[in-house]
């Protein structure tokens, strides 16, 4: 069979961030380190590695620099390199000084496979503070040649250059030097401006307290201000220690989000390497049209073309979150639960505001959505200083009910003081079943009729009190359609709209801990946790529940993985089934699920998803809460006839791949 490649197939390239042991000024010893990193990263796969400032020499050497043998020594230590590199079809950035028209730039050398690419000078020199930069080096400002001979190579030179890698897939490089990052209107926002989506700095940055801290802030910001990824790596232990220490801080980000990580102020080489996402990044900036308008502010950069090596994948470099939507961090997750929380009662604050009502009208089932729902209804009274008997919860059982869940709706509803009813649905149901002339089977029909009853009379009990009916479905349900239409599909107004399944739990639960932690209800609340999730529409067996949806849609944490990628990313669902089944063999799917079961899940998903496109097209109001949403008025609009088979092929094809590994 043919190897899985990383860059062809799954759309990601592999970076490395080298931070060679040093010598200062002993340029033979500097030089056997890199390219041992060089060979160490070339055996891991590494697409695009980056060196420190002034690798080569050392960045600390001072009045050093101005002599001839160790500037020589540099240009014929770069020769050794470049041997090296033609073994390696791999773009290398490395720093070293250069004598050029007479004087000394800090430059950032870029290679591949023996050949110079091009020179990239340092723009901002640092001289303050413990910086004397400008004692020794030239700023780019001061070149005024743009072709160099190096190596006996004719050599683009400056700080208009981007590299274009073509093979395996299409990524423009940026590379800047050290303070370039620091500044306002720094050379790598042109260079996104212009295209670059892996920007790379070579630093040689010393520690002091708390800045470590301050450079993890900006390489995180910047790559998600530029929609990039963005390769930070600086000088480590070797470089003289006389008045300042370097950590050797490597750092790898995307986006905004840190990926990858060096141990500051650790002795010996270390190489980092992460799994950039490219198809992430360029989705990113196609959707952002306010980016592309970028490109009138830029400069014309030259664009140096090349290619790198696709190697198969043995081992993705590259955090996997089995739960997207949910932060695996206890305190995060703590954190947005409370936002989430106080965004969903914001906004039902405000539309009871600007529909001038008082009045909340909501079924409350013992479910874990139904529940969410009355516990945002009921803080959103409290947060409008009005009454907690204005929420009007209906209890509505029908032939699926059970009694564990109906004693949780009535006893979770006495202890939050809200306005309670319970209406048995049965005999109206049964009424409309034999109006239909039904021949009393469980089929859809004998559900719909339940679901479609609880929201006339929830539709008309909020006409009769003044109010507005909350739905109470979730994202998760929205898109697999997992609702009647015009039944629990709609209400006046939906407060979950946009929560997913799996974060519905933590806010139950978040609630329970945090606002209900000495209330009765918190043990009601407890159970609802560990209730199946059901409709409720089929009768049970011996009083329990029997229809478990997560047996019809699938387990609510699979559609919930497959999603997010899905809409947040629009991603392949070829590239979204290899990933789970990373996560599975990972095991942070606790060893739940078999390849086969992800496969069918997934076709699953995208199936219904597709089918159901129809619900989603009307749904009512609610407040977006996430970067994943459904709305029709806001993130999602497609036609509801459309055909997945081009979706359904990619998932095949990929299937097919794995099995045979």
């Amino acid at each position: 069979m043919n190897d899985i490649k990383l860059s062809k197939d799954l759309g990601f390239l592999r970076i490395g961030a080298a931070i060679p042991e040093l010598r200062i000024a002993n340029v033979s010893f500097n030089v056997g380190a890199i390219v041992a990193l060089m060979r160490k990263a070339k055996n891991e796969g590494v697409q695009i590695l980056t060196f420190p400032e002034m690798a080569v020499t050392g960045y600390t050497i001072g009045d050093l620099i101005q002599q001839e043998a160790l500037l020589l020594e540099a240009r014929e230590g770069l020769r050794d390199i470049l041997k090296e590199s033609a073994a390696h079809n791999m773009l290398v950035a490395l720093g070293m000084p250069l004598v050029i028209e007479q004087k000394i730039f800090n430059c950032a050398v870029v290679l591949n496979s023996g050949r110079i690419l091009g020179v990239i000078p340092k723009t901002f020199l640092a001289s303050y503070h413990e910086f004397y930069e400008d004692r020794w080096f030239s700023p780019a400002g001061d070149a005024r040649l743009d072709i160099i001979e190096l190596a006996d190579q004719k050599v683009p030179f400056g700080t208009d250059i981007l590299f274009q890698i073509q093979k395996p897939v299409p990524v423009t490089v940026g590379v800047e030097v050290c303070e370039d990052l620091w500044v306002p209107l720094s050379p790598h926002e042109y260079q996104a401006a212009g295209g670059a989506t892996v920007l790379l700095n070579l630093s040689a940055s010393n520690e002091v307290l708390g800045k470590a801290d301050w450079r993890r802030t900006m390489v995180c910001s910047e790559s998600g201000r530029c929609l990039a990824a963005y390769c930070y790596v600086s000088s480590g232990a070797g470089e003289s220690s006389n008045d300042v220490v370097y950590g050797g801080h490597g750092m790898i980000a995307e986006n905004g989000v840190l990926l990858q990580e060096s141990n500051c102020l650790s002795r010996g080489a270390q190489l980092i390497i992460s799994d950039i996402d490219l198809d992430r990044l360029t989705h990113d900036r196609r959707a952002t049209t306010s980016f592309s308008e970028l490109a009138k502010f830029t400069k014309t950069f030259r664009i140096i073309s090349t290619e790198a090596a696709d190697p198969a994948v043995k081992k993705l470099w590259r955090a996997i979150d089995a739960h997207p939507f949910v932060p695996a961090d206890p305190a995060k997750r703590a954190e947005r639960c409370r936002e989430i929380f106080s965004m969903q009662v914001a906004a039902l604050a405000q539309k009871l505001s600007g529909a001038k009502k008082q009045y909340i009208v909501l079924g409350v089932s013992g479910g874990l959505d139904s529940t969410l729902a009355l516990l945002v209804a009921v803080k959103t009274m409290d947060f409008l200083a009005m009454p907690r008997s204005n929420v009007h919860a209906y209890n509505l059982p029908g032939f699926g009910t059970t009694q564990r869940t109906k004693n949780n709706a009535a006893k979770l509803c006495q202890d939050l003081g809200v306005s309670f009813t319970t209406v048995d649905i049965t005999k109206s149901c049964t009424q409309q079943l034999k109006d239909l002339d039904h021949a009393g089977n469980h089929d859809v029909v004998f559900e719909n009729v339940q679901a479609r009853y609880r929201t006339q009379f929830l539709f008309n009990k909020a006409n009769e009190v003044k109010g507005l009916a909350i739905g109470t479905g979730d994202l998760t349900e929205v898109a697999l359609g997992w609702s009647t239409f015009s039944g629990d599909q709609i209400s006046h107004y939906h407060v979950n709209v946009s929560v997913p399944k799996t974060l519905v739990r933590y806010l139950v639960r978040w609630v329970a801990d945090e606002e209900q932690a000495d209330s009765p209800a918190n043990k009601v609340l407890y159970d609802v946790l560990e209730t199946p999730i059901s409709p409720e529409l089929l009768p049970p067996h011996k009083g329990k529940i029997i229809q478990k949806s997560e047996e019809t849609i699938g387990p609510v944490e699979l559609a919930d993985f497959f999603l997010y990628p899905f809409i947040r990313f629009g991603m392949r669902l070829g590239k979204i089934l290899y990933l789970a089944n990373e996560v599975r063999k990972r095991g942070l799917f606790d060893g739940k699920y078999t390849l086969q079961d992800l496969y069918r899940w997934l076709e699953s998903f995208l199936e219904r998803f597709f089918a159901n496109q129809f619900k989603r097209t009307c749904l009512p109001e609610g407040p977006k809460v996430g970067s994943v949403s459904l709305s029709p008025r806001g993130d999602w609009r497609m036609p509801s006839d459309a055909d997945p088979a081009l979706w359904l092929k990619d998932l095949e094809a990929m299937y097919a791949r794995l099995r045979e590994k």
